[in-house]
């Protein structure tokens, strides 16, 4: 029978000071810095609001991480601190212990409140308590900076954002409210528009947009993106053109792509599904002010002359992650492909081409050029039918890859029947096969294969479940 871990010393003279609040608040002028936090902690979860407020005034540290605590709702502990955030800033002086810089609600600092409370053991706080903590010098007020992420997903978070929002802007002046992340659900976008009217939107850097939005909504979007001219990781899924906006179409494309002229820093563009891309991409790309490193485009289609234009942008030459998995390719000459690979070949890191519909002859032409990728630390060229033998190639041509850590192969053509059923006795053997192949290589690997989704189990893929290990570093 195991022994419960008594509570420390400190937890317990926390607990202890709580029962009496009015003696708690009095003895914050002097409790020690390492105490806050753990005080903090107790009454925030205890709901002893005026504790709250109190300590908010007095709180010793630059950053508070208030965000790491909240697990909602907890309406009431934010509005106690905001409480006591109101007291301070009617004050035209700081009081002798004040030094918060920061409040940050994002669902941030889980560190530095596990650090203090005994969860991990570390002597210095990520946070800093501040070396003067103890002086008496009085300092002019500066701008408070309050830090949130923009999550719109549900209706009640939806009225906290709001809430939070309209209180800073009262005392706009007086504190900063900075908004860093911005994500997208499935909330009605006239909603997000009266919040985005309310805040600073240079201050976003990340935008994801997980909800499946008209491209006249995107048009809508597009002023709001181009104010977010600090962006820098932009993400967008399923944008679709009904057939109700045919027409209009290149207006919304060019409102769109003409605001990519302000983005000075994006450097990581995610687009899964944009149904509006073919034959388009030159004009996005060409609006691009920054080259970028990371390039994802997934799951649409795209023309001959997108991905020709692709392999010509002077802003792609620095590309670390390029994801075209579920762009079909097969028709298209490898000669974009090949070109495009050659200008990154020594940046290159992540490359994925999973379910490209690429064919051997496509892999034969990227090959040399493929080897020759020397950073490239993941490949995947699962779901696309290849045989046996060039898969071999495969192997064979990324084997003086040292870097690459995580390989996806598709089973080889020779793995199924002749109606493309998955026949496991041809993949087993296949199978080892490659494991042959592998070790007459003589280099440690790990590679996985994947199968072709069954015709007699519907649009579902098999992995093979363990990877093909190769632990030697000699032929056995």
């Amino acid at each position: 029978m195991s022994i419960p871990t008594p509570p420390r010393l400190l937890e317990l003279a926390g607990k202890s000071l709580l029962r009496d609040e009015a003696l708690a608040i009095a003895s914050l002028e002097y409790l020690p810095t390492e105490l806050f936090p753990l005080l903090f902690m107790e009454a925030f979860c205890g709901g002893h609001r005026e504790s709250l407020m109190a300590m908010v005034l007095a709180w010793p540290f630059t950053c508070l991480p208030l965000g790491g605590l909240m697990q909602m709702p907890q309406h009431k502990a934010l509005q106690a601190t905001l409480d006591g955030l109101d007291i301070l800033l009617a004050q035209k002086v700081r009081p002798r212990r004040w030094k918060l810089k920061v409040l940050d609600l994002r669902n941030t600092g889980q560190n530095f409140w596990s650090m203090w409370s005994g969860a991990r053991a570390q002597v210095h706080s990520p946070m800093g308590p501040v070396a003067e903590a103890r002086s008496r010098i009085r300092k002019c007020l500066a701008p408070l900076e309050v830090s949130i992420d923009l999550s719109f997903s549900d209706r009640i978070q939806d009225q906290l954002f709001t809430y939070l929002i309209w209180w800073a802007k009262q005392r706009e002046g007086s504190l900063h409210l900075c908004c860093k992340t911005l994500k997208i659900f499935a909330v009605p976008f006239k909603n997000i528009k009266k919040v985005l009217a309310m805040v600073q939107l240079d201050c976003i850097q990340v935008v994801e947009v997980n909800c499946t939005w008209n491209l006249s909504t995107l048009g809508v979007f597009a002023p709001y993106l181009g104010q977010m001219r600090n962006v820098h990781t932009l993400f967008l899924s399923h944008i679709h053109v009904p057939a109700s906006e045919e027409k209009e179409k290149e207006r919304h494309i060019s409102q769109f792509t003409s605001q990519f002229l302000r983005l000075h820093h994006l450097r990581r563009l995610y687009m899964e599904s944009p149904s509006f891309l073919e034959g388009q991409l030159d004009q996005m790309l060409s609006c691009l002010q920054m080259p970028l490193g990371t390039l994802s485009i997934t799951n649409c289609l795209l023309t001959e002359s997108d991905l020709k234009y692709l392999s010509q942008s002077p802003n792609l030459s620095q590309l670390k992650d390029l994801d075209l998995s579920g762009v079909t390719l097969t028709s298209f000459s490898p000669k974009p492909l090949q070109a495009l690979l050659e200008k990154v070949a020594a940046t290159l890191q992540d490359l994925d081409l999973i379910y490209c519909g690429i064919v051997d002859s496509q892999v034969e032409a990227i090959l040399p050029v493929l080897s020759r990728c020397c950073q490239l630390r993941t490949f995947s060229i699962s779901g696309n039918p290849l045989s046996m033998a060039t898969v071999e190639k495969l192997l064979r041509h990324t084997a003086g890859l040292h870097s690459l850590s995580l390989e996806l192969y598709p089973a080889p053509l020779e793995s199924y029947d002749s109606e493309g059923a998955l026949e496991m006795g041809r993949f087993v053997k296949v199978r080892g096969e490659l494991i042959e192949i592998l070790r007459g290589l003589g280099q440690p690997r790990t590679i996985w294969l994947s199968t072709s989704p069954c015709p007699h189990w519907g649009n579902k893929t098999f992995y093979d479940m363990e990877p093909i290990l190769c632990p030697c570093d000699s032929p056995a």
